[in-house]
Order: structure tokens, then C-alpha cells, then sequence
């Protein structure tokens, strides 16, 4: 009676150089990562022995690690509509309304001295208090009144999600910094004092209209979104006109560049567009001086 061997002859196996590292023993192929793994189980693509460890399961059969990272190589990213990671959870949206919230938090026990010492004040701002022009963006109206943070919040807990997806996270991020500085600089040409994110809220107002209009999309709705909060602000006393339509320009501007860049060069498109907003701001501050009323954002 003939019998099968255990294994292929080894005269019979393809000629060629053999992969670095340890393959086949004399007798029980070893596996070439873990040489005192005995296994019968060979890539599908570079024909080395692997272990169950060093599996990867392909198309047909089995792949070993060096395999998969190089025909990873290969395969594209995907990324958000205008560049950037694809985003699943808008973890940006949630941390900068966790930092709003906090920022109200502490206004409720230290009201005084946080909106004395964090507001937007165009006054403090021109004598080099410069941060103001962004945390001023965090502090809403103070206690007792509360309808401000609610509507900024739950504007932006509306439509940040769905732009953070669009835009991806880092993009969405310049979008509402940017906005929120936007709002800041025209309140430091226009106004004297305000504190709110409604100027971040008015540019993502903005960055919707621009994003409906680059994908087809029906953008009327938006259009009427903004249309009855810009009358709102001039209705309702004590808002700041200028913090709104400041954020509104800034929004629409950045989100333009970003959404209408050219494929090939977008990232760098998108990239000067930051620098830009940020040194136009810088300019403005610099050369021009501050007029205005207080008002709250």
C-alpha cells in the first residue's frame, strides 16, 4: 500500500529566490514569523508559511501582515465630501458645546469676573488684550438669562453634525474658528463689547448655504434660515449686528474656498485660505480703530 505524503515535495515547489526569513524546515513547513510554529497555511500572495496569528483573510484564502500593509498602500482613503478623515462621531461639535456649556458654568458662580475679564471688548482688545477676540466667542449673556446659550447651543447641536461630516473635523473646525473671529473683528470695527458664539453660529448659518449650492442641493430652506434670524437681530434690541453678520461673511468666505478648491491642489488651497482669514485679520486689527456700541452676540 502507497501512502500520501504530508507534505509537497519539496523538488516540486516553484523555483525562485526564497522570501527573507524562515520558511519550510526539512521535514514541517515552520511559519516565517514564528519559526517554531508549525502550520500548513501559505500567504496567497508572497507563498510564505503563516500561522494562525498571522492570518489575514483575503478575497481566496489567507494573506500574512506584510502582505496586507503593502497592498494597503495601494488603496485609497476614503475622506469627507471637501477632504479631510471621513468623520462617524462629530466629536467636534460635541467638545466645542462642552466648552461653551463649561464657559456658562463658570459665569453662573463667577459671573463678574469671567465676562470682565474674557469678554470681547474692543476697548481691551486695542490696549493687546487679544484673547479676548476669542473666548469672548464662549461667554454668552450671564445669568439669570438663559435663552442666549440655549439658542446657540441648539443651533449648533442642529447643524454641526451634518457639517462636520460634510466638511470633516479639522475643516469644520476652521469654519466655526474662524466665523467666531470673524464676529470678533467686526464687533472691534463696529461695537465696543458682546460676548456670544452667535457669530461661530452665523458662519455655520453661512457654510450651509455654500455647501447646499456646491452639492445641488435645494439651498431655499437655508436661505430662509437666514433671512429670519439676520431681521431677528435687528429687531430684538441689545444683539450684536455686528458680531452676526461678521461671523455670517467669514463663514461664507471660508466655507467657499474650501467647498470650490480644485481637486488636485485642495488641500493647499484650503490651507491658504486659514492663513489668509488669519493674516486679513491680523491686518485689520492692526492698522484700524474701533467705533461702536455694546452689544451681546
Amino acid at each position: 500500500m502507497t501512502t500520501q505524503p504530508d507534505h509537497p515535495n519539496p523538488a516540486d515547489r516553484p523555483q525562485g529566490p526564497v522570501p527573507p526569513g524562515p520558511q519550510d524546515g526539512d521535514e514541517i513547513p515552520t511559519c516565517y514569523r514564528h519559526p517554531g510554529r508549525e502550520t500548513y497555511v501559505r500567504c496567497q500572495r508572497c507563498d510564505r508559511s503563516i500561522c494562525p496569528d498571522c492570518m489575514n483573510a483575503a478575497s481566496v484564502g489567507y494573506q500574512c501582515p506584510e502582505c496586507v500593509r503593502e497592498g494597503n498602500k495601494t488603496v485609497r482613503r476614503a475622506e469627507a465630501a471637501f477632504g479631510g478623515r471621513p468623520v462617524t462621531t462629530p466629536v467636534v461639535t460635541w467638545t466645542l458645546m462642552a466648552i461653551n456649556v463649561l464657559a456658562y458654568l463658570a459665569e453662573v458662580f463667577r459671573t463678574e469676573e469671567v465676562v470682565n475679564r474674557f469678554a470681547m471688548s474692543a476697548d481691551y482688545v486695542a490696549a493687546g488684550e487679544w484673547w479676548r477676540l476669542f473666548t469672548g466667542a464662549f461667554l454668552h449673556s450671564p445669568p439669570p438669562s438663559y435663552w442666549h446659550i440655549l439658542f446657540n447651543m441648539w443651533a449648533l447641536y442642529a447643524i454641526g453634525p451634518q457639517l462636520e461630516r460634510m466638511l470633516g473635523s479639522l475643516r469644520f473646525s476652521a469654519v466655526y474658528l474662524l466665523s467666531a473671529l470673524g464676529g470678533s473683528v467686526a464687533i472691534y470695527l463696529f461695537g465696543t463689547w458682546a460676548v456670544g458664539a452667535s457669530g461661530a453660529i452665523y458662519g455655520l448659518f453661512g457654510a450651509m448655504f455654500v455647501i447646499a449650492r456646491r452639492m445641488g442641493y435645494d439651498a431655499r430652506g437655508v436661505l430662509w434660515l437666514i433671512g429670519i434670524n439676520v431681521v431677528l437681530t435687528f429687531v430684538i434690541p441689545g444683539i450684536s449686528w455686528q458680531g452676526h453678520l461678521g461671523g455670517l461673511v467669514a463663514g461664507v468666505v471660508t466655507t467657499a474656498l474650501f467647498a470650490y478648491a480644485p481637486a488636485a491642489n485642495r488641500k493647499a488651497v484650503q490651507l491658504a485660505t486659514v492663513i489668509g482669514m488669519l493674516a486679513l485679520y491680523a491686518v485689520i486689527l492692526v492698522t484700524l480703530s474701533p467705533i461702536g456700541t455694546s452689544l451681546t452676540g
